[in-house]
């Protein structure tokens, strides 16, 4: 049995990266697909496809035709498309234009298949799990579907359920993108700059993350906690809460919260509730996520957010999220400080600490195209001057001078222009910019905090006690390694060792063709004066010699041709 299928998992691998050789035929990529067929193995591929297919591909643009080749392909390459979307700095501005518009239509899991995963997942049957058990999903996607359960203490329950056999299938596509990966690498030098491989590593491991519905699940309680834990009067924003007894790695259980949709502007009104309070309201409540909390929604599209009775806003679909360090936060709200303070020196100073201090490569030409920078963007109109305008110029900067910053840079970037739309519908002329300026101040000024630093002061007393506690002890037993001879001392010059070599490496030729010409001046006397032991009439010692010699010159000369580099 294992042979078999063995066998069977080897022919699923061949058809599924046969299946995608086809496809990129069919949008016209075939010069890449030669670099695929290693061995001219998939030629007969072209075959099978239809001219008019190829004919209808044609229509579309270079950017289009690789959205509409991940979306062919399937949930795994949609998935990868659209985190490639949120890095501008690897991609082309057109193709992550492109790769945002991926998204998948895929049919629900019949009623019984999605029936078998819940009660696999919670080990008993849907009828004494739950009071009610909705056979048809209200919500479809190509990893997981939603059904309304109700429990049976009478809670209503948004039920996701992962489609079975999904993490196979993406298990398949990897190893076909890894395969495409190191072709690519080996074939295309000028490829290796993108690290394909490193790439698709970074893929595996944020979907494997996101199909995990535990790690979602700690996303929801994480993200529920700091909602829970602001006291303060803006607190407008709202997470269902998870049922942890119903939840595995392919089932979530989450509370069901029933609202309307963001972007249903007249169903709003319909509603008496003011599209303006509600803006606002996002505003506020995504600047908190960023400059407060440091975890903040990556994905908040429409059908992400839904607007609640009370005028608060409920996040939803926890799958992607964007997470920074409290020093990272201050260095974004340094960064916005300085911009509109019109401070250069302090935009690169911050650039550079969100690089890890990267070294800068030409100073000059930053310092000019952050300066150009800053003056477009005072002579802007003031509703242009959106957070997410001014980091995607600035990740215009970042990448043509070289500097790496982390990578939910443009995940905060991506996220800041979704709700930016969603918020210029719900309001036009709200000025974005002005909300968050007090958000952007309080990042830079939380960590000199008093109460923080008195902190920090009590902590390096209680640090510095405990050194001098153990100084005393630790420098005795310093004192007896250096006595026992277990302590060495290990001093390099630098620069004086390949000298010393190459001394001793040209004495050493010297000495062998000295000891060489002796050899050939004493043959040539043994034979010219026939000293005995003779053969043939030639003095053997002589002819000995000269065969030393000899040795000894291919020697010398072997040793000439190494050079330095025994070293």
């Amino acid at each position: 049995m294992g042979i078999i299928a063995g066998i069977g998992k080897n022919f699923r691998s061949i058809s599924r990266y046969n299946q995608i050789l086809k496809v990129l035929i069919k949008y016209g990529f075939e010069d890449l697909v030669e670099y695929l067929e290693e061995h001219n193995q998939y030629t007969f591929i072209r075959k099978f496809i239809p001219k008019a297919l190829k004919k209808h591909a044609t229509n579309h643009t270079k950017w289009a035709k690789m959205r509409l080749i991940c979306e062919e392909l399937g949930p795994t390459f949609v998935k990868f498309g659209q985190i490639l979307s949120n890095r501008p700095d690897l991609v082309p501005f057109e193709l992550t234009f492109e790769l945002e518009k991926l998204h998948d239509n895929v049919p629900p899991m019949s009623k019984g298949a999605a029936k078998q995963v819940v009660e696999t997942e919670l080990k008993d049957t849907v009828e004494n799990l739950f009071a009610w058990f909705e056979p048809t999903p209200f919500a479809s996607a190509s990893i997981a579907q939603v059904h309304k359960v109700t429990l049976h203490s009478g809670k209503r329950v948004a039920l996701k359920i992962q489609r079975r056999g999904i993490l196979e299938v993406i298990e398949e596509d990897i190893k076909a993108m890894y395969k495409i990966a190191r072709v690519l690498e080996n074939k295309i030098p000028s490829i290796k700059s993108f690290d394909p491989i490193g790439l698709v590593k970074h893929f595996e491991e944020s979907i494997l993350k996101e199909i995990d519905f535990i790690n979602e699940s700690i996303n929801i309680q994480r993200f529920y906690n700091n909602l829970q834990n602001d006291n303060s009067l803006e607190q407008y924003a709202e997470a269902p809460l998870v049922y942890s007894d119903f939840t595995t790695s392919k089932v979530l259980a989450m509370e069901f919260i029933s609202g309307i949709k963001i972007n249903q502007i007249d169903e709003l009104k319909a509603q008496n509730i003011d599209t303006k309070v509600i803006a606002k309201r996002l505003t506020i409540s995504y600047f908190k996520q960023i400059f407060e909390y440091g975890f903040f929604h990556a994905d908040p599209h429409p059908g992400n957010l839904l607007v609640l009775p009370n005028s608060h806003i409920c996040y939803l679909d926890f799958g992607m999220m964007g997470s920074m360090l409290p020093r990272d936060v201050s260095i974004f709200g340094k960064l916005f400080v300085a911009i509109t303070n019109r401070d250069v020196k302090n935009i690169i100073k911050t650039l550079q600490q969100l690089s890890n201090n990267a070294s800068i490569p030409n100073m000059r030409d930053l310092e000019f195209d952050i300066n150009e920078f800053v003056e477009k963007y005072y002579v802007r109109d003031i509703h242009e001057n959106e957070m997410s305008t001014i980091l995607l110029e600035l990740k215009d900067i970042i990448i043509a001078h070289g500097l790496k910053v982390p990578t939910y840079f443009f995940l905060f970037a991506r996220s800041l222009v979704t709700i930016e739309g969603v918020i210029s519908k719900l309001d036009a002329n709200l000025e974005q910019f002005e909300i968050a300026k007090p958000y952007l101040k309080a990042s830079v000024t939380k960590k000199y905090n008093p109460i923080k630093i008195g902190k920090k002061v009590v902590n390096a007393i209680v640090e510095l006690t405990d050194y001098m506690e153990d100084f005393p002890s630790d420098l005795k037993n310093a004192i007896r390694k250096i006595n026992s001879g277990k302590v060495k001392v290990d001093l390099t010059h630098k620069g004086i060792d390949p000298m010393v070599h190459t001394i001793q490496r040209v004495t050493k030729q010297l000495i062998t063709t000295f000891i060489m010409v002796a050899l050939i001046f004493g043959a040539i006397l043994f034979i010219v004066f026939e000293i005995h032991p003779l053969w043939k009439g030639f003095s053997v010692l002589g002819i000995l010699s000269f065969i030393f010699a000899i040795i000894l010159g291919f020697s010398v000369f072997s040793n000439i041709r190494k050079g330095d580099y025994d070293y």
